[in-house]
């Protein structure tokens, strides 16, 4: 919830930051019409960083991989002590 106020928050400075902009005329109209469309590419980047900072820290969990591997081999032996066929996977 922090997070949707942080970028709400963001989201109506910006707003009112390019209505100032339009009312004053400090910037030409043209720069400015174009204000939005930059706010909405930066966001995308911003997300995209966020995004790919998470993958490259995603933790490993070597004690689940192994609690996993142990049911697998557990699973496969009662499978097999059943009579079902599970091959050599």
């Amino acid at each position: 919830m922090k997070h949707v106020v942080k970028i709400l928050s963001l989201l109506v400075a910006v707003s009112a930051f390019w209505i100032v902009l339009l009312q004053a005329a400090i910037v030409p109209q043209s720069h400015t019409l174009l204000l939005p469309i930059y706010f909405v590419v930066s966001l995308g980047c911003y997300g995209l960083l966020m995004v790919g900072i998470g993958i490259m820290q995603f933790p490993t969990c070597p004690q689940e991989a192994d609690l996993l591997n142990h049911d697998i081999a557990e699973a496969k032996d009662f499978l097999s002590t059943n009579g079902i066929d599970i091959g050599t996977y």
